[in-house]
């Protein structure tokens, strides 16, 4: 089986990406000259929780103990050792040593 695919295409693609990246990369440096209200820094402060929750709180209802426990197990490392890496070694661990024990691999 072979791919190909046309100049024009090609070059579609390659000013998308420009195009996307010097969109992005403007925002940061726009931004780096706006000062955000309180109200704004609180909303960027709590974006990351919300994120979390959102992927986080649908992964345990489908996937049921399992996820809760790897997950509060990722917590109490994270909020005890502060590090993201261990934190998630954690969880990963837990989820595949339980469901390796309930047969659920």
């Amino acid at each position: 089986m072979s791919l190909s695919v046309s100049s024009g295409a090609l070059i579609a693609i390659l000013v998308a990406t420009v195009i996307t990246y010097l969109w992005r990369a403007g925002g940061y440096w726009a931004m780096g000259f706006v000062k955000p209200s309180p109200r704004i820094e609180r909303a960027l402060a709590a974006l990351p929780g919300s994120i979390v929750a959102a992927i986080v709180l649908p992964a345990i209802a489908r996937t049921g103990p399992v996820a809760a426990i790897a997950i509060a197990a990722a917590l109490i490392v994270k909020i005890k050792l502060k590090s993201d890496i261990l934190a998630m070694a954690c969880g990963m661990i837990v989820a595949v040593v339980l469901r390796a024990a309930s047969g659920l691999l």
